[in-house]
């Protein structure tokens, strides 16, 4: 017994539609930009923060590097009779100066700014820090010492790369500012980076180094 397979016609409408929607191109630029939109919102973001990264770390150097200049210049006089001291005081305005540049991205609760004197002990010849004053909430210790770091035990032969030395009868202020990033978009991109910068700046005067700075009930010295 021999089968027989009919043809199936397709009505002409529906044949027309199919052949009209096989040609139609009007949705493909919109499901194109669909598909593509979450990747260039990524890369949007990501590019955001790269960038405020970069600026971020740019103004830590800024940071370091205006209050070594600062520091320095304290206790300038046209009086050159007149050998000024640093107080407490003077130094605590160096130090708010600091935490205020860097208040767009809440640094002081974020960083923190060591500042010490690194001089020359007359009766040894040997580098030292003589003070150290520090400001802002981040728990970080200068990687040179504390006070006095160098005048006894372990030689300190500088600060610095390149090495910095102070000059006999003389003082380099030395800054090291140490800050964690406190991202836009979480830690998704670039989690959460600490950025170190240092900076110094050879005192601008004359200035009594004898004493050194006075702790005070209001000081910034480093705990």
């Amino acid at each position: 017994m021999r089968l027989r397979l009919r043809s199936v016609r397709v009505p002409a409408r529906l044949a027309s539609l199919a052949g009209r929607l096989g040609r139609d191109r009007r949705g493909v630029s919109f499901l194109e930009f669909a598909l593509i939109l979450p990747i260039l919102i990524t890369m949007g973001f990501y590019g955001t923060e790269l960038a405020y990264m970069a600026t971020v770390n740019m103004q830590i150097g800024q940071i370091a590097s205006s209050v070594a200049d600062n520091a320095s210049r304290i206790g300038q006089t046209n009086n050159s009779a007149v050998t000024p001291t640093v107080t407490q005081t003077q130094i605590n305005s160096v130090m708010k100066g600091g935490l205020l540049e860097g208040s767009g991205f809440n640094f002081e609760a974020n960083g923190r700014i060591i500042l010490s004197s690194l001089e020359v002990d007359s009766s040894t010849n040997r580098q030292y820090i003589h003070w150290q004053r520090c400001s802002g909430s981040l728990k970080a210790n200068s990687k040179y010492g504390k006070t006095g770091a160098g005048l006894t035990g372990t030689t300190l032969a500088g600060m610095g790369n390149p090495l910095i030395t102070a000059v006999s009868g003389s003082a380099v202020m030395y800054v090291e500012v140490y800050y964690t990033y406190q991202p836009l978009f979480g830690t998704m991109f670039v989690g959460k980076p600490s950025f170190h910068r240092e900076a110094a700046y050879i005192i601008r005067d004359d200035r009594n180094l004898t004493p050194g700075i006075t702790p005070s009930n209001t000081d910034t010295s480093c705990s």
